[in-house]
């Protein structure tokens, strides 16, 4: 008997050391020292490097699922930094990776630091470890405060997800502290005082009860009866195909109306000379050619140049060059070849295809800047050529400009007046608003069913991700703009959708087992 546990404590060393080389580069038996009973797992300076590393992990969790659900809007974040620094790079998917990285690093040593302490070894951070913890948890929090400050608004982004992610965040939550009750009934029998064990084990069961509980105040609007899931949003194409073709080209307008979207969404700038043209940007540096045919005028505002100047500019080359999404596909040669051929689009040639093709309109209106000769009639300018010039039916255009829109009602009855921003229903009617257009951190079930109630729409921009846009299905919204109308157009149905019968059981099932498990553990 005695052999045996010799070689079975033998045995078992390679395991012991390959744990505490990777933790402590302390490869050699001799180096390493087991828990005495009652004793600390650790020596009073290393008991401060194991909460630093607990942190670091929650810190760095924290932050890399804040940017994994941010993918929706990584397009805006890289045209952020395009305006400060100048080139087009993608800096959100490299966040990305690094974030991964960095809490992939984390997680091994604080795997590694349960796996020792399960063996009853003491814990000793190595030194290049410690420097590595102190950089993963500086960098997530400096990341964590920098966007909460410059981008606030994806707090709301993370919100929204749990809506969506929640019953599976539980699921998780749950496995951990399965996984953890081990440790946890280690220590605690080791300890040779009441006391102690309480200390242990009690947090520890406290937040094992109140994960049990979370799903009795957890809210999801795809949690849901069978029958009771509205109609399929409907998809407008944000600056027409911006994944597929140069953003707010006619290629890019004609690759949205091949994948069925309902509505073409722009902006509108004014030329020197008066011609509506369509341009996101307030210089051209970014989607045209003009750093190479007028180098000097990059930094000029795209309304102070004629239209016979912008078309002489290319449209298309930037796509091709500097690839605006992490997920774009690789396009074919016919493609390219018609991508690189791309001209700014004049606002009357983009009505008359949407015309032909019965499709909605919506777009940004552009005030010009001071001394511009269309500065205080632009949107009459903007008006003529709806009216006159292009023979669109009024119908299609959900008019969103508010200035003014006592005077477009009486010249243009037949426009869809369309409002930016939440207001009372008795407000909006009385203006004649019949569409909202949201973005979509401002996501409600409660207020777009109220708002349907008076016969008024919702649509919510930008939806680019599946799950975000699984999620306005389920909260009732009638359409979105989308830079991905060729990915959201075969969603058959909202992803994570289930009934509530479902989840109760899931839910059930998870707590069952978890306590069937930790009871064995603390048992053993």
């Amino acid at each position: 008997v005695v052999r045996r546990h010799l070689l079975q404590r033998y045995e078992h060393q390679p395991f012991i050391s390959c744990l505490a080389g990777f933790y402590s580069c302390r490869w050699k038996r001799y180096q390493r020292r087991k828990i005495e009973p009652g004793k600390c797992c650790c020596k009073t300076r290393e008991c401060v490097f194991f909460p630093l590393l607990v942190g670091a992990f929650c810190f760095s969790l924290i932050f890399l699922y804040m940017w994994g659900e941010a993918k929706n809007d990584y397009n805006n974040f890289d045209w952020y930094n395009y305006g400060n620094l100048g080139f087009w790079f993608l800096w959100s998917l490299v966040l990305l990776v690094v974030a991964a990285i960095l809490f992939m690093y984390i997680t091994l040593l604080l795997v590694l630091a349960m796996c020792l302490l399960a063996e009853g070894q003491q814990l000793y951070l190595h030194w290049s470890h410690k420097i590595g913890t102190f950089l993963v948890l500086a960098f997530s929090i400096t990341a964590l405060f920098i966007l909460s400050v410059l981008w606030g608004d994806q707090w709301k982004t993370v919100r929204l997800s749990f809506q969506i992610t929640a019953p599976y965040l539980h699921i998780g939550s749950i496995t951990i502290m399965v996984l953890l009750s081990w440790p946890v009934a280690l220590h605690a029998i080791r300890a040779d005082k009441k006391v102690v064990q309480v200390i242990i084990v009690g947090p520890y069961l406290a937040i094992l009860l109140f994960l049990f509980l979370i799903p009795l105040g957890m809210y999801s609007p795809c949690i849901r009866e069978v029958g009771t899931l509205g109609p399929k949003p409907a998809l407008i194409g944000h600056r027409g195909a911006p994944m597929l073709a140069p953003e707010n080209t006619e290629m890019s307008f004609q690759k949205t109306i091949e994948h069925g979207g309902i509505g073409l969404e722009t902006d509108v700038t004014i030329s020197y000379d008066g011609v509506p043209f369509l341009m996101h940007d307030s210089t051209l540096r970014r989607t045209t050619n003009i750093k190479e045919v007028y180098p000097n005028d990059t930094a000029q505002n795209a309304a102070l140049f004629s239209w016979d100047t912008l078309q002489e500019l290319n449209a298309g080359t930037w796509f091709l060059k500097d690839k605006p999404f992490s997920c774009m596909g690789s396009l074919s040669r016919a493609d390219q070849t018609q991508a690189m051929n791309q001209s700014i689009y004049k606002l009357s040639n983009f009505l008359r295809l949407a015309d032909s093709q019965n499709k909605l309109v919506i777009f940004d209106l552009y005030r010009p800047p001071e001394k511009h000769p269309y500065r205080d009639s632009w949107i009459n300018r903007t008006l003529e050529v709806i009216l006159n010039e292009s023979g669109i039916r009024p119908h299609l255009v959900l008019w969103l400009e508010n200035d003014m829109r006592s005077f477009v009602q009486s010249v243009a009855p037949g426009f869809q007046q369309t409002m930016g921003i939440k207001a009372p229903v008795e407000d909006l009617l009385m203006d004649n608003i019949v569409k909202l257009n949201l973005a979509y951190t401002e996501m409600s079930s409660e207020d777009i069913q109220k708002y349907a109630e008076a016969n008024i729409t919702t649509n919510l921009y930008v939806v680019n991700e599946p799950w975000l846009f699984s999620l306005a299905w389920c909260s009732g919204a009638h359409s979105v703009t989308t830079n991905a109308v060729q990915t959201l157009k075969n969603l058959k149905q909202p992803l994570f959708l289930m009934t509530p019968q479902q989840y109760n059981i899931m839910w059930i099932l998870t707590d069952l087992a978890s306590v069937l498990l930790i009871s064995l553990i603390f048992a053993l």
